[in-house]
């Protein structure tokens, strides 16, 4: 075989040296592309970022990341009639406790809130008595908090404590026998009170079904699921506390239609001119009444064959009862006759259906 000629040798150099300097001048300019489009966050950008403040915390208007996180929680304000509820169940505990005490008892709501179940056992102070019940009709489970305070406040006051002192706070030794069956008859008031509250909307009994210590032995639902967060303050003059009220969406979800409607007046949603207008208006609507003298069952063969002229024989006499009736519903009894130039029916009695 042929040497390679001195000018393919040079051909193949200066090709080689061409892609060698292209290579070079793409891999700085790349670089130096990179290097110019790349810039550092500094702290405060990274926190605009995350939806947080200077000091960390959570910002009131969830912005940044935490409002893609927190996109699926519903706000409770999109159910309306929740609030109506809740504020019944305020003045509802306010009389109810005042019973229960015998002491000057103001129940508040301080806020309703949207939480996610995980966050809330966390933010849950310590410590602290959780009363988890079911709705028996909504077959699901809510949680009510009681603080320390508020269970020591009960204690004295049941116990007959004098007014002027605070309640004593003992931290760090687990609740009393007598601490726990007092608080969980509270409970049970508390749970009277909310079955009545919902009474108007759906009626619904919440069953007392444990008393915890312990947040984690009281998980109700998954940590990623949404729940709506009622917090009451309790006051007994110079004593009282905290309690919170946690529903489950979950356990809402069977009246969810229902807390959707918008408040009009005392009734719940009811609009009573449009039902009172609705009435008037049913009293003068115009029905077809018939009256049957007899029925006959017939092979339809027979009916096919009839002919013009043919005679039907009913069994019914002059002394037989009609039936006047609107489509396929009876309604009365009647007897026929003739009144005038005109055929009349004498309403005997009313038709009892049975269902």
């Amino acid at each position: 075989m042929a040497p390679p000629s001195d000018d393919l040798a040079t051909d193949d150099d200066l090709a080689a040296e061409w892609a060698n300097m292209a290579e070079d001048e793409d891999g700085g300019d790349m670089e130096d592309d990179f290097s110019s489009r790349t810039r550092v966050l500094n702290q405060e950008e990274i926190d605009s970022l995350l939806g947080l403040q200077n000091d960390g915390t959570d910002q009131g208007d969830k912005s940044g990341i935490y409002a893609i996180l927190n996109s699926a929680l519903v706000s409770y304000e999109r159910l309306p009639m929740l609030e109506v509820v809740f504020d019944r169940l305020v003045r509802m505990m306010s009389t109810s406790l005042r019973n229960f005490t015998s002491d000057n008892v103001e129940v508040s709501l301080d806020h309703i809130s949207s939480v996610r179940f995980g966050d809330y056992l966390n933010s849950i102070p310590l410590p602290a008595m959780l009363s988890v019940f079911k709705a028996e009709e909504w077959d699901n489970f809510g949680l009510l908090t009681v603080d320390s305070a508020l269970i020591y406040s009960i204690v004295d006051v049941l116990l007959g404590g004098r007014r002027g002192t605070a309640a004593m706070r003992i931290e760090g030794r687990p609740y009393t026998t007598i601490e726990r069956n007092l608080v969980t008859r509270m409970v049970h008031v508390v749970l009277g009170d909310l079955s009545a509250a919902f009474d108007p909307l759906s009626p619904v009994t919440f069953r007392f079904e444990r008393l915890e210590t312990n947040p984690r032995f009281a998980t109700i639902a998954r940590h990623g699921n949404a729940a709506i967060v009622a917090k009451l303050r309790v006051d007994m003059e110079d004593r009282g506390g905290r309690m919170e009220l946690l529903l489950p969406y979950a356990t809402l979800e069977p009246v969810r239609e229902l807390l959707l409607q918008m408040f009009m007046g005392e009734k719940f949603g009811r609009d009573s001119i449009w039902e009172g207008h609705l009435v008037s208006e049913l009293w003068m609507t115009d029905i077809n009444l018939q009256a049957v003298l007899d029925e006959i069952t017939m092979k339809l063969g027979d009916v096919m064959n009839w002919k013009v002229g043919q005679h039907i024989a009913l069994h019914a006499t002059p002394d037989s009862q009609v039936t006047l009736g609107c489509g396929d519903v009876p309604l009365f009894n009647a007897k026929m006759g003739r009144r005038g130039g005109s055929i009349a029916c004498k309403i005997q009695g009313r038709v009892i259906k049975e269902f």
